[in-house]
């Protein structure tokens, strides 16, 4: 039996995206709950997929299948493919499962030819109108469907256009489209050597596989790349009845959302245009207005279609971004699918419809990705920094604010620089008159977006708000010379690589780079909110990574609950501190070394206090010191230089022997590969009162602020063990440390010895080393080097990142966890580790800490905490909150 390729609209629905894709499921849907949607039938995804398998040939029976559902829909429109008298004129319409805004192509008008156009001039009366939609025909198949350059097409109309009063596409007269056509097909048939297909049949089906190339197409597949959509899900083709928005006045199209995609305010936004058809809103290649004037213009329309939004938000319970048309008086809906918005917008949401009793708080969690919360930490300019650029002139110009936040970078005007320099480090702010798909790779590097023409829901705006980049679109004053690599602007030129700033609040462009600040995390109150919310479902522990007072404090205000990772040896490097570390290396004696030490005590003792203040009733697990000795001297080559020189030269002897003395030190500590030689542990144990020093600091201060009336928990980790001995022989005597400063102080504080298991073996001989650690914490940066045996450094710099662009591997390893070798690891770590110790804590400290897929892992594999960086600490509180849904309510 055939597999059924090709689904009619009344039988689908919207659960049924994975096979026809969100357009054509959604279109099903629309026409099940009784909305006008103009017939149609939609080719699967599986459809596409064969289609690639099987060579770019369509699988056996999909195009009968085509042919029959094509019948199905002349009878339900009432007219039919290729009749001169009464013909159908059908669209081929991209899409995949997820939303991918104008990343695929759509072929319009199909079914046209200089018969059938004849016959739309009789049906219609209006001549204009047929040769319009003949000509964007011609152009959109000519582009989409043979590759022609679309730039081509455009000069030519740009010409016609240059003739008349208003320079618009509607000002060109019947006369001239008709010239605009001959011109259009004279381009075809020279770049193509062929004539443009007469046959509707031949149309469709060269469009429909257009439509499932372009799922290859680099837009798509750049798109695809940045958001992390799998490349085998195929897109679907809805083959869609036409109506048009070109007839004249009293037609018209437009995109519209429920909701503010920029803000989240639950108003009704979007734009339209009168006589024109869907491309003209989201190319940009005019400026549309605001979908509020159309109550004005076409009341009862308008009224009509706030109906329908209610029904559509109500009925998917999510904020909806919609197509429609407008053909002679009527209403037909094109188009619905969950809108893409910014992280401002989408946690207004999110919260507003809990309030409005829409959805459920679970529900809320799931819709807002914890990447977005991200955005909400991001810098915007300095109101400041605004003001005084003002009063020197450097506001250039205002477009519309398309995407919110604050960018600056260096002006350029191609995609293709725009991600060369991007990739180089560069912070580029691309330039254009308007984006379309085949700019999205220089789109992703960019750090905001600036373009001429496009409205609100162009290209450039729609595709900025889903990835969280400033944007200022439709900015007309401004013009650009795309050969000279400028623009213009009152009297200002800005040429390719001058610095612009750009206000995607507010749309307002500067020159120059703005200061910024910080956002208040404490003003965010639907983001407070939404976070209290994960709060009560998560069952991670969510800490931070913190070396100061500071940073424990910024931490503890965006909810981080402990610190899982306090590194002592950062405050090592301080220069009042510094020569004391040195005099304690150098020490040719046990005496010098512990007199060193005792003028380190104070030092380490006064950090430790003001990091157990701010973290008041919280844990605190204190790293003891962890690099290579030699990481606080000079290094080795700059010393061997200097004490040439000075040799050479006879200058400043008294320096020489000081250098010389120090090269000797460092001669004798020097190691081939320090990062697994003597440092961690085993520094510990080789240098007699070093990790005494640091416990006794860190127990005075403990009992100190503890005697202030703190609540102080701290806990020491010892770091790079890997034999159960190591770990046996410092707990013992560090354990001697804390029991005698508790007794000097005469006061019990409540403490904890545990590890860091960044080393293979620690993980694997997990039941040992759990006899004498009250906690695990997985260093995974050093794990993760030490499964791969690579060095972080090199590898990313020399071969690692190559390896995800080719596929080699999924993701970087230092980004996201690797569940399948590294996960291992610590899931065996975990099981042994809680054998021998049923309460064992266990965390983890490493940078996957606030990694959203990390996180999840760490849920999954029953972790207590997570520790990351302050400003990804509301980004873990919200992933693991997730995590806790998924994986204990079921949902996926």
């Amino acid at each position: 039996m055939t597999k059924k390729w090709v689904y009619l609209f009344e039988e689908g629905n919207k659960d049924m995206r994975d096979l026809l894709g969100g357009k054509g499921a959604n279109l099903a849907e629309m026409s099940n709950i009784g909305l006008p949607v103009p017939p149609g039938f939609t080719v699967t995804t599986e459809a596409c997929n064969a289609y690639f398998d099987a060579g770019k040939q369509f699988p056996e029976g999909l195009w009968d299948q085509v042919l029959e559902a094509t019948k199905e829909v002349e009878k339900q429109a009432g007219k039919k493919l290729g009749d001169p008298a009464n013909p159908l004129l059908v669209s081929c319409r991209s899409g995949a499962r997820v939303s991918m805004p104008g990343m695929m192509d759509t072929v319009l008008n199909i079914g046209l030819n200089a018969d059938t156009l004849k016959g739309m001039v009789e049906l219609t009366g209006n001549e204009r109108f047929a040769w319009d939609a003949y000509r964007r025909l011609v152009q959109m198949f000519g582009n989409i469907v043979k590759g022609v350059d679309r730039h081509a097409f455009e000069h030519i109309l740009d010409e016609y256009k240059a003739k008349t009063e208003g320079g618009k596409d509607t000002d060109l007269t019947t006369d001239m489209l008709k010239d605009v056509v001959e011109d259009f097909k004279a381009l075809y048939k020279k770049e193509l050597g062929e004539d443009f297909p007469d046959d509707p049949y031949e149309q469709m089906r060269q469009a429909t596989a257009a439509v499932f190339d372009s799922w290859f197409g680099a837009p798509a597949t750049s798109y695809r790349n940045a958001e992390g959509i799998a490349h085998d899900w195929g897109t679907a083709v809805s083959v869609v009845t036409m109506v048009f928005g070109n007839m004249g006045e009293g037609s018209g199209t437009g995109v519209a959302f429920t909701r503010n995609p920029s803000t989240g305010e639950n108003k009704l936004y979007g734009e339209y245009l009168m006589n024109s058809q869907g491309e003209d809103v989201v190319a940009g290649t005019r400026t549309p207005h605001e979908i509020a004037q159309m109550k004005a213009e076409l009341p009862e329309n308008y009224k009509l279609f706030l109906e329908f939004c209610d029904l559509l938000e109500n009925h998917y319970r999510n904020m909806q971004d919609m197509e429609f048309t407008i053909e002679q008086g009527k209403l037909w809906m094109l188009q619905t699918r969950t809108g893409k918005r910014t992280a401002a917008a989408a946690v207004k949401i999110a919260v507003d419809m809990v309030n409005e009793g829409l959805i459920t708080k679970e529900e809320a969690l799931m819709r807002v990705a914890p990447e977005q919360v991200d955005q909400f930490l991001h810098p915007h300019f300095d109101p400041e920094a605004i003001s005084e650029a003002k009063k020197r002139g450097d506001l250039l110009a205002k477009g519309l604010n398309a995407s919110p936040g604050a960018a600056t970078g260096i002006a350029v005007f191609d995609a293709d620089t725009a991600e060369e320099r991007g990739k180089a480090g560069e912070a580029v702010i691309l330039v254009r008159p308007e984006t379309n798909p085949d700019d999205v790779h220089g789109m992703i590097e960019a750090q905001g977006i600036l373009t001429q023409h496009g409205g609100m829901t162009s290209h450039a705006a729609v595709v900025a708000r889903g990835w969280g980049k400033p944007c200022v679109a439709g900015c007309e004053v401004i013009r650009i010379d795309l050969a000279g690599r400028k623009f213009r602007v009152n009297g200002k030129e800005i040429k390719e690589g001058d610095y612009i700033s750009i206000n995607g609040a507010t749309g307002e462009v500067f020159v120059g780079s703005l200061a910024t600040i910080r956002p208040r995390f404490e003003e965010e109150h639907d983001l407070v909110t939404l976070l209290g919310w994960a709060d009560e479902v998560r069952k991670l522990g969510v800490w931070t990574n913190a070396d100061n007072p500071e940073d424990a404090a910024r931490a503890r205000a965006f909810g981080a609950e402990g610190i899982g990772l306090c590194r002592t040896e950062h405050m090592f490097f301080e220069d009042e501190r510094r020569p004391t570390v040195v005099k304690m290396i150098m020490a040719e004696t046990d005496e010098e070394r512990q007199e060193a030490l005792d003028g380190l005590l104070p030092f380490q003792r006064e950090d430790f206090e003001g990091i157990f203040r701010a973290m008041d009733g919280y844990p605190v697990i204190i790293r003891l010191i962890d690099p290579p000795m030699h990481e606080f001297l000079p290094p080795r080559e700059d010393l061997i230089e200097e004490v040439t020189r000075l040799r050479c030269t006879g200058e400043d002897p008294e320096k020489l022997a000081n250098l010389e003395e120090m090269l000797v030190v460092v001669n004798a500590m020097w190691e081939i590969n320090p990062m697994l030689g003597l440092r961690g542990c085993r520094a510990g144990l080789m240098y007699p009162g070093l990790t005494e020093m640091q416990t006794r600091a860190i127990m005075e201060a403990a009992c100190n602020v503890a005697q202030e009336g703190v609540d102080v928990h701290p806990e020491i980790m010892i770091p790079l063990t890997s034999d159960v001995n190591e770990l046996r022989i410092e707990r013992e005597k560090l354990e001697k440390v804390a029991k005698d400063v508790m007794a000097e102080k005469g006061i019990e504080v409540d403490s904890k010895i545990g590890t860091m298991i960044e080393i293979p073996r620690a993980a694997i001989t997990a039941d040992k080393v759990a006899e004498y650690a009250d906690f695990f914490s997985f260093g995974t940066n050093d794990l993760t080097q030490m499964t791969y045996g690579v060095s972080r450094d090199d590898a990313e710099g020399k071969f690692l990142l190559d390896y995800v662009d080719r596929g080699i591997l999924p993701n970087n390893p230092f980004e996201v966890l690797d569940r399948d070798g590294v996960g291992v690891l610590m899931k065996m770590c975990v099981e042994k580790g809680r054998a021998t110790k049923p309460g064992l804590e266990v965390g983890i400290c490493g940078e996957h800490g606030g990694e959203p897929s990390s996180v999840e892992f760490c849920h999954i594999i029953g972790l207590n905490y997570v520790s990351c960086s302050p400003f990804r600490v509301p980004i873990a509180r919200l992933a693991a909150a997730q995590a806790a849904l998924q994986h204990e309510y079921g949902r996926k």
